[in-house]
C-alpha cells in the first residue's frame, strides 16, 4: 500500500476512534495534532475529503469536523478485526469458573455470564439458549396439573431443562401415566432430541400405538411438547448506563429499540442468516433490514454448550467501542465452547 493511501487508512481509524470515544465531529486539526503531528493539517483536510467522497465519512454540518457512515463503520472494522486477534479478555479464569460451579445448572451460568457481559461493555447484553433439538435426553418427566393437562419437563445431558403444559386429548390416570413414560425413558434416553422427534417417536407409534389409543395421543402430545421446546428462547440485560447514552435521549428511539428486541424471531433469523462460523459477526445499517434501526449496532457469536448451539452478544448503539466489545464477545462465546466440550469439564472436589 502507498505511504498516502495507508495515511488515508490510519486518518480514519483515528477519526472513528475519537467518534466513539467522544460523539463529537472530528476535525483535520484535532487528528493532526493528536496522530499525525508530522502531517501539515491541509495534508489531512485533503485525506477527509477523498474519505468523504468515497461515503466513508460525512460532515454533518458546515465548517463542522466529520463522523463516519455506516460505511465507513464497515471499514474501520476490517481494519481493526485483524488487531483483535492479538488481544483476549483478561478474566477467562472467572468465566470458566462460573461453567464449572453450575456445571448442572447451565441457565444459571448463562445467565451470570450474560449480566457479566452487560456489566463490562454498558450495553444490552443478550443470551439465546441453546437449541434443545441438538441436545440428547437424560430424562423425561410428565406431571398431572389438571384432568386435561400435562407438564412435559426434558431434561437434557448439558443440565438443561425444559418444561411445556400442553392439553390432552384423553383422560390419563396417573398410573397409566407412569407406565408410559417409564417405558419412554427406556426407548428414548441417550439420543437426540431432533432424532426423537423426526424418527424414533414415529417407530415407536408404529410398533406400540396401533395397540392403544391413549399411547398414540400420548406420543402426539410428547411430540408438540419437543416441537415447542426446540425453538431459541432471548433473555436480556442490561446497567443503567446502557440508558445513558446520548443515543437514548430521543422517546421514539427508545421504542423503536424495545420494538426490535421484541421481535425475537426477526432477532434469530438474523443472526442465523450473517453467522460466521467460530467468529464474531457485526451487523448494523441495512443488515438490520428496518430504517429506524440504522444506528445500532449488534455484535454476536455462537458458542456451543456441550455442543448444543445457542448466541451471545450485545445490541447497542452503532458508535459503540468495537475494540473493546469484539473481543469480549468473541473470548466469552469461544470460552463457554472450549469450557464444555463434551469429556473437558471439570468439576472441583468440595
Amino acid at each position: 500500500m502507498k505511504k498516502n493511501e495507508q495515511r488515508r487508512c490510519d486518518v480514519l481509524q483515528y477519526l472513528v476512534d475519537e467518534y466513539i470515544k467522544n460523539r463529537e465531529a472530528v476535525s483535520s486539526k484535532l487528528i493532526c495534532e493528536k496522530y499525525l503531528p508530522d502531517n501539515s493539517s491541509a495534508t489531512i483536510r485533503i485525506d477527509l475529503n477523498l474519505l468523504e467522497k468515497e461515503n466513508l465519512i460525512y460532515q454533518p454540518h458546515t465548517s463542522a469536523g466529520r463522523v463516519p457512515t455506516i460505511r465507513g463503520y464497515r471499514e474501520y472494522l476490517e481494519m481493526v478485526c485483524p488487531q483483535l486477534n492479538k488481544t483476549e479478555y483478561q478474566n477467562v479464569t472467572l468465566l470458566r469458573n462460573l461453567l464449572v460451579q453450575y456445571y448442572r445448572d447451565t441457565p444459571m451460568a448463562l445467565h451470570y455470564i450474560m449480566q457479566l457481559l452487560a456489566k463490562e461493555t454498558d450495553q444490552l447484553s443478550f443470551v439465546a439458549e441453546p437449541q434443545v433439538s441438538y441436545g440428547y435426553l437424560e430424562h423425561l418427566d410428565v406431571f398431572h396439573i389438571s384432568r386435561n393437562k400435562l407438564l412435559f419437563v426434558v431434561s437434557l445431558d448439558s443440565g438443561l431443562d425444559k418444561t411445556v403444559i400442553l392439553k390432552t386429548e384423553n383422560e390419563i390416570s396417573p398410573r397409566q401415566l407412569r407406565i408410559i413414560v417409564k417405558h419412554i425413558n427406556e426407548e428414548l434416553v441417550g439420543l437426540r432430541i431432533y432424532d426423537i422427534q423426526n424418527k424414533y417417536l414415529q417407530e415407536i407409534q408404529d410398533k406400540f400405538g396401533k395397540e392403544s389409543i391413549l399411547f398414540k395421543n400420548f406420543l402426539r402430545g410428547l411430540h408438540n411438547a419437543l416441537i415447542e421446546m426446540s425453538g431459541y428462547f432471548i433473555h436480556f440485560d442490561g446497567s443503567v448506563k446502557f440508558l445513558e447514552q446520548p443515543e437514548f435521549d430521543d422517546r421514539h428511539a427508545i421504542l423503536n429499540f424495545l420494538s426490535f428486541i421484541q421481535r425475537q424471531d426477526s432477532l434469530i433469523n438474523l443472526m442465523q442468516r450473517h453467522e460466521l462460523k467460530g467468529e464474531c459477526t457485526i451487523l448494523m445499517g441495512e443488515d438490520l433490514i428496518r430504517p429506524e434501526l440504522a444506528e445500532y449496532a449488534l455484535v454476536y457469536a455462537r458458542y456451543d454448550i456441550y455442543g448444543v448451539p445457542g448466541y451471545l452478544g450485545i445490541l447497542g448503539p452503532v458508535r459503540m467501542d468495537y475494540r473493546k466489545n469484539i473481543t469480549l464477545v468473541r473470548d466469552f462465546a469461544r470460552t463457554i465452547t472450549e469450557t464444555t466440550k463434551k469429556g473437558m469439564m471439570v468439576t472441583r472436589n468440595g
